[in-house]
């Protein structure tokens, strides 16, 4: 059994060797198709992360209460809003404490301009934080139900688009995996498959002589494995530059600017060599079994 994978994992890189030609051209195609499944893998990452950070900002719900309402019942609604599964926290703000907020938060070093501020027009309020940006629609309409709230404020406009782009993003990104892994599959096959036709004697021989179909066929999967994994461990290395680079120039000012969090190449590359180096072996096998298929069953 040994003597037989070793013996296959030999002729692999033997017949790669003699094809190098056809190898090096399936090489650099799959590495171009990792490439761009790389870069587009980085930007949908990135994108996400984006979201996910831009999501933080509107997860708030702001129940704006009448002034009839007493202390009591804000602090009881807001209680009430707690047992709320889709509740990750709530609780009863005074207007008071809504004006030193917004001081801070929304006027910073320029604050003192509100301190003549009388009456305080700001309201006291409830304020929910959801446990998921989706469910917002869904704590809102529960909201509703209560007496004394004169308004409800959460920015449901911009909670539906970066929800959609996500969703686009998504399904953006599984399309073009599919249609690149599917081009990758045919090139190996191609590959493959003039390997056979340039060893069809010495094929018909080994059959004729009793060679199992595994014997037969295994040199050519690990042929396939061998240029998945190169073209994998290649185009693993040049994304790793090119985000070097990216990270290397698009930071500082520009981050801040953004409020950007990328992330880090570390955990970046630790993540995607092992996708890649999946991809790879995935791709180079199945190109393999689909040429085997075609040409050695004949």
């Amino acid at each position: 059994m040994f003597r037989s994978f070793r013996y296959s994992v030999k002729q692999a890189f033997v017949q790669t060797w003699r094809n190098k030609n056809m190898s090096i051209a399936s090489i650099f195609s799959i590495t171009a198709m990792l490439l761009i499944l790389g870069l587009f893998f980085i930007i949908a990452i990135n994108v996400n992360v984006m979201i996910d950070d831009a999501k933080k900002d509107f997860d708030t719900i702001e129940a704006c209460l009448k002034d009839e309402v007493t202390v009591e019942q804000g602090q009881l609604m807001a209680e009430q809003m707690n047992a709320d599964i889709d509740v990750k926290k709530a609780y009863y703000q005074t207007k008071d404490e809504a004006l030193k907020n917004w001081r801070e938060k929304k006027w910073g070093d320029n604050g003192y301009l509100l301190d003549g501020l009388n009456p305080n027009p700001l309201p006291n309020s409830v304020m929910i934080k959801v446990s998921d940006i989706s469910k917002a629609d869904s704590v809102v309409e529960k909201l509703s139900q209560y007496e004394g709230i004169e308004k409800i404020k959460y920015y449901k406009e911009v909670v539906d688009r970066l929800l959609k782009f996500s969703k686009n993003v998504q399904i953006g990104a599984f399309v073009l995996i599919a249609f690149l892994i599917l081009v990758s599959i045919v090139v190996v096959a191609n590959t493959i498959k003039l390997t056979v036709h340039a060893r069809g004697r010495e094929i018909s021989i080994m059959k004729h002589v009793g060679a199992t179909n595994w014997f037969v066929r295994a040199p050519f999967l690990f042929e396939g494995i061998i240029i998945g994994v190169l073209s994998s461990l290649i185009s693993a290395g040049i994304i790793a530059l090119i985000y070097k680079q990216i990270m290397k120039h698009i930071s500082g000012n520009f981050m801040f600017m953004m409020k950007a969090k990328f992330v880090p190449i570390d955990f970046m590359m630790n993540n995607l060599i092992w996708i890649f180096v999946a991809l790879g072996v995935s791709i180079g096998a199945c190109g393999s079994v689909v040429s085997m298929r075609r040409f050695l069953d004949k």
